[in-house]
């Protein structure tokens, strides 16, 4: 029996072997052949942003087939390297949450054709000016590419769904176009894209999130859908450069400080459906000169806006000369 016992023992020492380092990258097996890059902090300033599509230990070569959460975070490039790009293999599907997180000295990423998601943060404050996305790809974590050099960036076709915050604090990024897939654009998706002059949103889009388009300060016109019904507080706040908006027929509520801040804001069109305007949705659009709120309005501010230091509806609107109330606003 102990034999038989000291046997398995044996056996098990022998394939227990679950984790290695090459070339300063530590792979954990996933399975007999397959290996997650696990952690590259030992490749710190001596990485030279190529990922292998395999990797060789002890004789035995096995498939790279993910990228783990952290695995690249801070790292930066061999100073010796003449490769500006992180290429990363076809044989990779996956790309954990915070992986090159903060990456440095690299100017683009190439993500491999089979990949279908972008994790959460995966490039976040990448100061990368370009990234080639696969034509498969379907969907764009949160943060996923929030902080990069990007000026220009090509969604493919067949994404459904932008996370918050994708492609927020991206400063030089001038223009983009959403896939018809997408139908809702989430919160701080685009914030404090400054360099941003237009966007082109698509037919099927019925949300725009809290904050989406927060201090795009270059952003001097957009077209709202006629499907958006919801568009949540600050989605435009700050966006200096707005001249005109037109809110769609679906809409019933302009939130809190929805344009707070559009100081060039001098045409704004509500429509009938629209029941409510919440606090300090118009506060500070100085070129503002009249306004006209429909019938079906009932409601202007809230009593409790104090309370979150937000002002008046219109507050600070310094050159507004007329608006137009109607009867039906009882409060």
């Amino acid at each position: 029996m102990k034999k038989v016992i000291l046997f398995f023992l044996t056996l098990f020492v022998a394939s227990s072997v679950w984790a290695f380092n090459v070339n300063n990258i530590a792979y954990t097996i996933i399975n007999g052949n397959e290996v997650m890059i696990s952690s590259a902090t030992s490749a710190n300033g001596t990485w030279d942003g190529i990922i292998p599509s395999t990797v060789t230990y002890e004789g035995k070569t096995y498939n790279v087939v993910k990228i783990g959460t952290e695995a690249f975070k801070n790292v930066t490039r061999a100073y010796w390297s003449s490769n500006k790009m992180i290429t990363i293999p076809n044989s990779v599907t996956e790309i954990g949450e915070d992986a090159f997180y903060g990456c440095e000295g690299f100017e683009s990423i190439k993500l491999p054709d089979g990949m279908t998601e972008i994790g959460d943060r995966a490039f976040a404050g990448c100061k990368v000016s370009s990234i080639i996305l696969p034509d498969g790809l379907t969907s764009i974590g949160q943060g996923a590419l929030g902080g990069c050099d990007l000026t220009s960036i090509t969604i493919p076709d067949g994404v459904t769904s932008i996370g918050q915050r994708a492609l927020g604090g991206c400063e030089n990024l001038t223009s983009i176009t959403i896939p018809d897939g997408v139908t809702s654009i989430e919160a701080e998706t685009f914030s404090g894209c400054t360099s941003l002059t237009s966007i082109t949103l698509p037919d099927g889009v019925t949300s725009i999130g809290q904050l989406a388009f927060e201090n795009c300060t270059s952003l001097s016109s957009i077209t709202i859908p006629s499907n958006v019904a919801w568009i949540d507080r600050k989605a435009f706040k700050g966006c200096r450069a707005l001249i005109s908006v037109s809110i769609p027929d679906g809409v019933t509520s302009i939130e809190a400080e929805t344009f707070s801040g559009c100081t060039n804001l001098r045409s704004i069109t509500i429509p009938n459906s629209v029941t409510k305007i919440g606090g300090g949705a118009f506060s500070g659009c100085t070129s503002l000169t009249s306004v006209t709120i429909p019938n079906s309005v009932t409601k202007i501010g809230d009593k409790s806006d104090h309370l979150w230091g937000i002002g008046g509806t219109f507050e600070e609107c310094t050159n507004l000369i007329s608006v137009i109330i109607p009867s039906s606003v009882t409060s």
